[in-house]
This record gives C-alpha cells, sequence and structure tokens, in this order.
C-alpha cells in the first residue's frame, strides 16, 4: 500500500516551508510550517511538515504546545531531546521577543503597561501565579518576582510574604499580577479580598499597592480601575 505520507523531498518545491517562507514571508506561512522550518528534520517514515503538523495535533495546539516541557515533548513518536530542546528554544525566543520592549527601564503608567509586561508570561500557564512588581518613586520596575502558584482554582499568598519580598528590594510601590487559567480575567471574591488586605498592610508599613491586574486570554482586568482599590 503506498504511504499518504511524503518525504520533504518529495513535496513539490513551492509547498515546502523554507522556500514558501523566502518567497512570501514569514507572515504565509501555518503554524505547522513554522514549526517544521524548527524541527529542520523529520524522521525516516515522514516529512518534517507532517511531524510537525502530527505534534501540534497531539499536543492539542500551538497554545498547549507552548506549555509543554521537555519530558512531554519527547513523549510524541518522532521527537528526541534535539528537536523537544529546538522547539522550547524557540517558544522562549518568542516569548523574550514579546517583552523586549519592555526590558530597558520599565515604566508603569497604567493597567494596559502592566499587562503588556506580564501577559506573555502568564496567559498560558495552566495554573495560577501571582506575581509583584517592584517599584521605585518613579515608577520604573526595579524587580519582579513570583510568590505564589497556586492550583487550577486558587493562588495562596500572604500579605507577609509580599512586603518582605518589597522592603528586601527597597521598593516604594509594588503592583500585584497574576493569571486565570479559566481565560476569564473576572476577579473572584477571593482576589477582592486578598486586593483588600494588601492595601491595608501596605498603608501601615508605608509601601503602597498601587493596582492588582488579573490576567486572562488576550484580556485583562485592573482591580483599581474596578472600583475595589
Amino acid at each position: 500500500m503506498e504511504s499518504s505520507s511524503l518525504m520533504l523531498r518529495e513535496v513539490p518545491i513551492e509547498e515546502r516551508p523554507r522556500e514558501r517562507m523566502l518567497q512570501l514571508g514569514a507572515g504565509a506561512l501555518s503554524h505547522a510550517e513554522l514549526l517544521a522550518i524548527l524541527l529542520r528534520t523529520g524522521t525516516v517514515a515522514e516529512s518534517a511538515i507532517h511531524l510537525a503538523s502530527r505534534i501540534l495535533s497531539e499536543s492539542g495546539g500551538l497554545r498547549s504546545l507552548v506549555d509543554m516541557s521537555k519530558d512531554q515533548l519527547t513523549q510524541i513518536k518522532g521527537i528526541g531531546d534535539a528537536k523537544a530542546l529546538q522547539i522550547l528554544a524557540g517558544i522562549e525566543l518568542g516569548r523574550r521577543l514579546a517583552k523586549s520592549s519592555y526590558e530597558e527601564r520599565i515604566t508603569i503608567r497604567s493597567p494596559k503597561d502592566i499587562a503588556n509586561l506580564m501577559s506573555e508570561d502568564l496567559r498560558y500557564l495552566q495554573k495560577e501565579h501571582f506575581v509583584c512588581l517592584f517599584l521605585n518613586t518613579k515608577n520604573h520596575v526595579i524587580a519582579q518576582e513570583t510568590l505564589s502558584m497556586g492550583s487550577l482554582n486558587a493562588s495562596i499568598v500572604h500579605p507577609r510574604e509580599v512586603f518582605r519580598a518589597a522592603i528586601k528590594r527597597s521598593s516604594a510601590s509594588i503592583i500585584c499580577v497574576h493569571n486565570h487559567p479559566s481565560g476569564d480575567p473576572t476577579p473572584s471574591p477571593e482576589d477582592i479580598s486578598l486586593t483588600g488586605r494588601l492595601v491595608e498592610a501596605g498603608a501601615i508599613i508605608g509601601i503602597e499597592v498601587l493596582d492588582h491586574v488579573i490576567i486572562g486570554d488576550q484580556r485583562f482586568i485592573s482591580l483599581k480601575e474596578q472600583g475595589f482599590m
């Protein structure tokens, strides 16, 4: 029986990912074609483009692929350590590129600045991560730290941990950020309650909590803008 999978050398030149990228640019390529370029080669049984398509299918799509570890990737037939590391390196470069315009003297002027800085790090995570941004008197971000990683439904953090970290960095103020793995950034009663406790503690210590931003899937909510602070 004739195999339905063509090796890359058997695919017409105009349909090969690298040739298509040269002719049309990266924006014209599908997710599978771009992934095939990262992989460089396929296997004995299938071309790079077929392997890439199968990886996307078995991982659940590009969004799920982003959150996979090396060990998870190597469970996919045809993916060894080298190909897994190539994929992970490409993903990490994408993350860094998304943040690159904010890495030099980041200044926070609005909730949108916070979302632009943090969304790519948080939006695809499968557990809640509670992150603090530490600011100086000019609202420049001087450091950031993940203080808690919770379950799928909740992130547990104590004001003591938040302000210990803030004092250690001589912060003038802080901004709290966390993600909702569901993609819906609507604040929960627990989010609102925690924010209130942090604001009260900050007032006593003298380190203002400027905002608490919740990151969803291409959406975010500022608790300050919503009137919860």
